[in-house]
């Protein structure tokens, strides 16, 4: 065990040293026209990362409208005033780049990768199609199609997926989180050019974004480059903030999902739990580890093992608003969803009831940490936890206190949120499957 305490105090020290280099180093500017840049040299290659997180996820939509955070994450790759379309992707590879581009309930994020020599390109695209990005009507038909495909797969492709999307669809009656992030098929089909173009003025103005960038830059000549590329996009109103407020739960709510492909039953608990900024969020997040994270997990040991499950996990709540702490489990051949939720919801009890040992604490705790630490070891992780932090915690340096948020939480602290969010009224049972038990 000597080894393991030994190994356990490097990563630790490693972390808190990481932490350090970005809370040291990291500087930030903001534009007269509202966007935020932070900034982060790093000699390590001879390369940077962009990331610019835009504050509009599916939360910021309407009934009717839906899904339109994800679809411009598309349309941002589909032409502006200098570069038509397809040339984003093409020029940044002949610059030796590439990119990606992700969207949540919350944030839609761009993500840029490139040799430093190539910023200045970079700059170019990304203004170019925040201020004049091209909304062609032959184009966004073209993408609609695109979409539409994207859900139909996804949802035909992933069991766990469509079950997630219902289970939020009856955990949430009120909350725009109900709907899916990639938007309901009715509403895909019906956005006219006047909603594109409104959500586009509403949700991308410069205000409402920051950009990281991370790598072999100097701070000055971001600076330089970031005021000729970006100071002329003009700042508009910040967007209407999300005023519906989901009700409390007063009682457990069920559903069941018709799959007629899915080959086990497939069985999510879904708890209501707070938001990303809440100071029970790190709890949260090592009983989730506990639960469901790797082989020697609670849910893994009690139903893999037991050969009543194929496969466990469990997904957290890091949103503007509260979310949901999910568990979930694949059925093995002869098991029943019910005995299946019961052995999964006795093992979530034993939790509340009993606790968890010091030994399973810790061993998520030196996870945590050293998983941070492989994160910033390199720009991309490093660029991606800033933008993160910055968001959803409202300042990048918050990143520092990651380390001693996780280091001072004890059992009973872990036993206590446990008790707090893990209880039946407070959970929405999800059940997929080929056809419902008789």
């Amino acid at each position: 065990m000597k080894w393991k305490v030994l190994a356990a105090s490097i990563m630790l020290g490693a972390a808190s040293l990481a932490q350090a280099a970005v809370s040291a180093d990291a500087r930030s500017f903001t534009l007269p026209n509202g966007m935020k840049f932070i900034v982060l040299e790093s000699r390590a290659i001879p390369n940077a990362n962009m990331y610019t997180f835009w504050k509009v996820g599916s939360r910021n939509e309407q009934p009717g409208t839906t899904g339109l955070s994800h679809f411009f994450e598309h349309m941002m790759f589909n032409g502006s005033k200098k570069y038509g379309p397809k040339m984003f992707d093409s020029t940044l590879e002949a610059k030796g780049g590439s990119n990606n581009a992700y969207t949540s309930n919350d944030v839609t994020v761009y993500q840029d990768w490139f040799p430093a020599a190539s910023l200045e390109t970079v700059f170019a695209l990304e203004s170019d199609r925040i201020g004049h990005l091209s909304i062609d009507p032959k184009l966004v038909e073209s993408e609609r199609g695109v979409v539409l495909s994207e859900r139909s797969t996804g949802l035909e492709n992933s069991n766990i997926r469509l079950l997630s999307q219902e289970v939020s669809g009856v955990a949430f009656q009120a909350h725009p989180y109900s709907w899916p992030v990639i938007g309901h098929e009715s509403d895909i089909k019906a956005w006219t050019q006047d909603d594109l173009v409104s959500f586009f003025k509403t949700y991308y103005a410069p205000n409402n974004a920051v950009a990281v960038i991370v790598g072999d830059v100097k701070f000055d000549e971001v600076k330089r480059l970031a005021t000729r590329y970006f100071a002329a996009i003009p700042k508009r109103a910040l967007p209407p903030k999300v005023r519906t407020v989901e009700p409390p739960q007063t009682g457990e709510r069920r559903l069941f999902v018709t799959k007629a492909s899915a080959t086990s039953p497939n069985l999510m608990v879904a708890y209501k739990t707070p938001q990303a900024n809440h100071p029970d969020y790190y709890a949260l997040e090592v009983l989730q580890s506990i639960l469901a994270e790797g082989k020697t997990s609670r849910l893994y040991q009690a139903l893999v093992e037991q050969q009543l499950a194929t496969s466990v996990g469990a997904s957290g709540s890091d949103g503007f608003d509260p979310g949901l702490f999910a568990v979930y489990a694949v059925a093995a051949d002869q098991v029943t969803p019910a005995r299946l939720e019961q052995a999964l919801l006795a093992e979530v009890a034993r939790v509340s009831k009993d606790g968890v040992t010091e030994e399973e604490l810790q061993k998520v705790k030196n996870q945590k940490l050293v998983n941070l630490y492989r994160q910033l070891e390199t720009i991309n992780g490093k660029a991606q936890n800033i933008g993160w932090y910055e968001t959803f915690f409202g300042d990048y340096r918050k990143l520092d206190e990651v380390p001693a948020n996780f280091k001072k939480l004890t059992r009973a602290d872990i036993q206590a949120v446990a008790a707090k969010y893990l209880v039946k009224s407070q959970r929405t049972v999800g059940v997929l499957a080929a056809k419902e038990p008789e």
